[in-house]
């Protein structure tokens, strides 16, 4: 008998197969991606401490549903410009693990040759265009970049990550207003983590509701739970949207917390004990596990399995920049502004 006469179909007699359910499968892979950068960020800390890795390092551990929200908004044609916290953003983004371990390291199989380190992840391929150091330098850039690729045709959106910090220099304002009154497609997204390194926002800012200031610039802007990565989605999606028929430059203010220092030097004692507790208790990575727990999307059987892929992507990350090579002597000049020119 055919399958319309209810018959099982051959090898499966007795079992019933259960139906997809696309939005638990997307849920589930949210929560791996942030389950990767939470895991590559740890891993990091013990590279650090063992002096694996050098120079300053600034994780995004708290923050990881900020870049896998925002992220899922955005295609492999849109660009992304980002800060010195932005091992999350590139990772979210589709850069390999081994590519930002490999920079971590210093090698010449980062995905900036080893020339750029923690602070200046780069690559163009996915159109990821930094890792800046300079608080609020990609700003400029980000509306840069959006108006040539309006210029090129397209519905293009140009996505720029920055932290409250960045909304006090001037660069911020200048860009907000300049791409407002040119109506270029970029995304603003504000990781509004309380503290400017180690400024508070209310030492900072007189107002401190970030959104309803970048709104007077004349765009959308609102603000979002940014530890919330359903939520964060969500926001993303409407502007992104919203960017792409046209109606110019929006603004996400996501409120988020970073759930350790500024950077591994940073001796964090600008903050009470009792508010860093608190705001783990809003772990996004936490939060979304448990939800999907509760609703049986979850079980913990997938949950061990996925621990143990991001695991292991991780360590082969480690191990393959532990036996990258160095940048040839030779080569330190190859690259530079103005160098190869003179050579060509």
């Amino acid at each position: 008998m055919n399958s319309a006469s209810g018959a099982s179909a051959p090898g499966h007699q007795g079992r019933r197969t259960k139906a997809k359910d696309p939005a638990a499968a997307h849920d589930r892979r949210l929560l791996r991606d942030m389950l990767l950068i939470r895991r590559f960020e740890e891993r990091c800390v013990e590279l650090y401490s063992a002096a694996a890795i050098r120079g300053f390092v600034h994780l995004y551990i708290g923050e990881e549903a900020v870049a896998v929200g925002v992220h899922q908004a955005l295609t492999e044609q849109d660009a992304v410009v980002s800060t010195y916290r932005e091992h999350g953003h590139a990772l979210a983004r589709g850069v390999p693990p081994e590519a930002v371990m490999a920079e971590m390291y210093g090698r010449v199989t980062g995905c900036s040759r080893g020339r750029g380190g923690s602070m200046h992840l780069f690559e163009p391929g996915r159109r990821f265009y930094g890792g800046n150091a300079i608080v609020a330098g990609g700003l400029p850039l980000a509306a840069g970049l959006a108006l040539a690729d309006r210029m090129r045709g397209g519905d293009q959106v140009t996505c720029c990550f920055f932290g409250d910090g960045a909304f006090a220099e001037g660069e911020f304002h200048e860009t907000a207003n300049l791409a407002a009154l040119w109506g270029l497609p970029v995304l603003f997204v504000c990781e509004n983590n309380l503290y400017a390194m180690g400024t508070a926002l209310a030492r900072e800012h007189a107002q401190t509701d970030l959104a309803m200031r970048a709104a007077s610039y004349g765009m959308a802007a609102w603000a979002v739970d940014g530890m919330d990565v359903r939520a964060v989605e969500r926001a993303a999606r409407s502007a992104v949207t919203s960017i792409r028929a046209g109606n110019g430059p929006h603004f996400l203010e996501a409120r988020t917390y970073r759930f350790r220092a500024h950077s591994m030097y940073d001796p964090d004692r600008y903050r009470p004990k009792d508010e860093i507790a608190e705001w783990k208790r809003h772990d996004p990575v936490t939060g979304l596990t448990e939800a999907l727990r509760a609703s049986g999307r979850l079980t913990s059987g997938r949950l061990k399995k996925l621990e143990r892929e991001v695991t292991e992507e991780v360590e082969a990350a480690v191990e393959a920049a532990g036996r990258a090579p160095e940048e040839p002597v030779d080569d330190l000049l190859r690259h530079v502004t103005g160098r190869d020119e003179e050579e060509s």
